[in-house]
């Protein structure tokens, strides 16, 4: 008698494989944030702080100095960028657990490019730091920003453009290091950095030189004036309070328009996620 034989077809390499492949890793990062809920309240408690604790702590230092706007407005928008800074970079952290526990060798042996991986957790990674930014962005009442409809869409855009940025730079670090515990040392070491130096706790004019230089050089900078700005356009204070505390950005003298800041955030993520990319390819 004899045996039936069943074909096999072999899935060929192709970009609608490619895009799948995106497609469920980004899928696997929203399953996994949704199923550990301490991961996001611990991530919560340092933004809460910085707004509440320290701003309340530090207005009456400052009131004479802000030309009565609270200064606990003046910091939410770069809380609200420091909210999605640990949740982004940590979420890259993630694709080193997988190597080191044998995981990611199985999505390795998928019929898609390794570079389809690492865009699905670049998007998965913002998509859960923009969604874990929402709860920080629903307290914006509590501090004097009004609940503007456009304003919140602005927000939430700029928010996934500095997420999407964070993950790919985070990338760039998990494509070499091989165990956890390196990986979140160096990332510690790099968040504090990009947050402090960014503008988003002091305004950035009047800064020594040596400080305003290295201001400008963080891409969160970008991010986060963009995001203030977004906010103060909609806040009812005095236009030279308003100005004083916001700034702008300017290279040689030359005022960079908040399309242009937004442009060096995307460009940055963009380019570091192909470095990374090129990384990975390389990688066992």
């Amino acid at each position: 008698m004899t045996a039936s034989v069943s074909a096999v077809r072999v899935v060929e390499n192709g970009l609608r494989q490619d895009w799948r492949g995106v497609k469920i890793v980004w899928q696997r990062e929203l399953i996994r944030f949704g199923q550990d809920r301490l991961r996001a309240v611990a991530a919560l408690v340092q933004p809460v702080l910085f707004l509440y604790v320290l701003g309340t702590g530090l207005s009456s230092l400052t009131n004479d100095s802000t030309g009565g706007v609270d200064l606990k407005t003046f910091m939410f928008p770069g809380v609200l960028a420091t909210s999605v800074l640990f949740t982004a970079t940590f979420s890259a952290a993630s694709i080193v657990w997988d190597r080191e526990f044998g995981f990611l060798r199985e999505m390795l042996v998928a019929p898609i490019r390794r570079g389809s991986i690492l865009v699905g957790k670049a998007l998965g990674g913002a998509t859960v730091a923009t969604a874990q930014s929402l709860i920080i962005l629903a307290l914006a009442g509590t501090v004097g920003v009004p609940y503007d409809p456009m304003m919140m869409l602005i927000l939430v855009g700029e928010l996934f453009l500095l997420s999407f940025a964070l993950c790919a730079v985070g990338l760039v670090i998990a494509a070499r290091v091989q165990q956890i515990q390196s990986m979140m040392g160096v990332m510690q070491m790099l968040i504090l950095p990009l947050s402090f130096l960014s503008g988003a706790l002091y305004p950035v004019r009047n800064l020594p030189t040596w400080l305003e230089v290295v201001t400008l050089l963080n891409p969160v900078t970008y991010a986060v004036h963009a995001i203030r700005s977004a906010v103060f356009d909609r806040l009812d204070a005095p236009a030279q309070a308003l100005a004083q505390l916001n700034p702008p950005l300017e290279w040689f003298g030359w005022e960079v328009p908040i399309v242009a800041q937004l442009a060096v955030v995307v460009a940055l993520g963009l380019a570091l996620l192909w470095f990374a990319i090129v990384q990975f390819e390389h990688t066992e």
